[in-house]
């Protein structure tokens, strides 16, 4: 999956920016809009945490794990809103200190490092929005090991609670646009060009997050869970997620004199360092949003129950 080096250059080295245009508690996830993409990033993504402690019956005194935390928006929602007790764990340094820092239990470790052993049996519901994008790895896919990878998530959650319990799962997928994987042009360079085509945009993704490798349609996850989960609720957040770049975009940009020095503190950094450079004009290009326009990748959040 995605490692420390990974996130740590997605997440970490902007870690303060991020802060700064979304909120030092900000949801870092597709929002929720339903439709009503008048509404604001804020709200959106307060409807989605209040779809997801609906469905999951998360009531007061509920004890919930968010895997994959991001800077700890879910944590501090329940703790704050819905009175649950919020636990979170997060890979990237930057996020996992932003977090302890505001006072959520948030730890710093490995996804794939929680089992019931380090957390416990007794969970109420469990949630993973995002980081199951970063479980299996380009290598595993090649391998033919992408659902062994999948299955063994499954059964970590479901060992984690009892009967009857839920969990949310919220990920991109691959969409009916996506090309065989001999067709996309890994450490692709060319990232200048005015016009890319839907491989080199692949690429590009790719290499923001070269561990990763995503599922194939929401039809793998939901057979991946099957013998520890039934599915209960589905579906596609493509076009929400397309709006949610959207206004994470015009937050990035919004000007804030303190973030705008940090970006000028990043100058010599982009000045000396070619991948640097790249890394920072994949915002323009932004192979994220486009990707999705495209219908190279879907995007799904997905409600399953825990069967014996």
């Amino acid at each position: 999956m995605a490692n420390k080096k990974d996130l740590d250059a997605h997440y970490t080295v902007m870690d303060k920016i991020f802060r700064l245009s979304i909120g030092e508690i900000g949801a870092y996830s597709g929002a929720r809009y339903n439709g009503e993409f008048s509404m604001k990033l804020e709200d959106a993504q307060h409807r989605k945490h209040e779809f997801i402690a609906e469905h999951l019956n998360i009531k007061k005194g509920s004890k919930v794990l968010d895997m994959g935390c991001g800077w700890g928006a879910f944590v501090n929602y329940l703790n704050n809103d819905v009175g649950a007790v919020g636990h979170g764990v997060v890979l990237a340094k930057g996020q996992a200190d932003a977090c302890i820092k505001n006072g959520l239990n948030v730890k710093y470790m490995n996804i794939k490092d929680v089992t019931s052993e380090t957390f416990g049996t007794n969970f109420d519901a469990i949630c993973a929005m995002g980081s199951p994008e970063h479980l299996s790895s380009i290598d595993e896919y090649k391998e033919g090991k992408q659902d062994e990878v999948y299955k063994t998530f499954f059964k970590q959650l479901s060992d984690m609670m009892p009967v009857g319990n839920k969990i949310y799962i919220q990920t991109m997928v691959f969409d009916k646009n996506i090309m065989p994987i001999e067709k996309i042009p890994f450490g692709y360079q060319d990232v200048y060009k005015k016009e890319h085509t839907d491989a080199e945009m692949m690429a590009m993704l790719c290499d923001v997050f070269p561990g990763s490798w995503l599922p194939y349609g929401s039809e793998q996850v939901i057979e991946t869970a099957k013998p520890y989960f039934k599915l209960t609720h589905i579906d596609s957040g493509r076009a929400d997620y397309i709006e949610t770049i959207h206004q994470w975009t015009s937050k990035f940009l919004q000007f804030h004199f303190y973030k705008y020095l940090l970006f000028a503190s990043l100058g010599p950094k982009y000045v000396t360092n070619k991948n640097f450079r790249h890394w920072f004009r994949r915002f323009k290009v932004a192979p994220n949003l486009v990707t999705f326009q495209r219908e190279i990748l879907d995007h799904f959040r997905m409600v399953f129950e825990k069967v014996e």
